[in-house]
């Protein structure tokens, strides 16, 4: 793999983005040059295909949706940075467990540049610090294409994740970058992630563009 394209889409609604990654990824072909977007969302729970709705405990008026990733119900919302990858994993040679990886790894050395030990978990996808869950992963694959991602918690406000078993665990508590001390905002964070990211994922550069190609149905 060599250069990706990386789009920078700013704060936007969920479910838009989502069906974009749908049809990037049921539209692409052999050549179709890989993509990674960031974001954040307005607040919204997704639940997995086959998430037990049982973990959603008080929702509010925060609304639910339900999608076509795996795991459990989790909550995104501003402050909350999502990466996306869109990748011919088939093409690339990237197994589902190695983009899994490459995902953690990337906020594990992150957080590592702020002096916080971050760890992944085997039993559970995401990264944890001292137990306490910095971000979540969840993916599908589709076409031998990846979609959905990880969400790191940034400067996020917290109190939603009471209202769930946040990835299907009761009693798991949530943290972000800001409650451990990092002051650096959702645009430096999303800088200072991606030189990770494209060496995890064993990428030679990035061709960086503002907003996505289509977010319109």
């Amino acid at each position: 793999m060599s250069e990706i394209v990386v789009r920078k889409l700013g704060l936007q609604d969920y479910e838009p983005v989502w069906r974009a990654m749908q049809r990037f990824t049921d539209t692409r072909d052999a050549a179709t040059r890989d993509e990674i977007w960031f974001c954040d969302h307005r607040p919204v729970y997704t639940l997995g295909v086959n998430a037990a709705r049982e973990h959603l405990l008080a929702p509010g008026n925060i609304p639910v949706v339900q999608i076509d990733r795996g795991g459990q119900v989790t909550y995104h919302g501003p402050g909350q940075l999502m990466v996306y990858p869109l990748l011919d994993i088939r093409r690339a040679a990237i197994g589902v467990r190695d983009l899994v990886t490459a995902l953690e790894q990337c906020v594990v050395d992150l957080a590592s540049e702020f002096g916080i030990q971050a760890a992944s978990r085997c039993d559970a996808p995401g990264v944890y610090v001292a137990g306490v869950k910095l971000a979540s992963v969840g993916l599908r694959i589709r076409r031998g294409a990846s979609f959905h991602g990880i969400a790191l918690n940034v400067d996020v406000d917290l109190e939603p994740f009471s209202r769930i078993n946040p990835c299907g665990f009761e009693n798991l508590s949530v943290t972000d970058l800001r409650r451990l001390g990092v002051t650096s905002d959702l645009a430096a964070i999303r800088e200072r992630s991606l030189p990770h990211l494209l060496r995890h994922l064993g990428l030679s550069g990035a061709i960086l563009l503002d907003g996505p190609a289509s977010l319109d149905d």
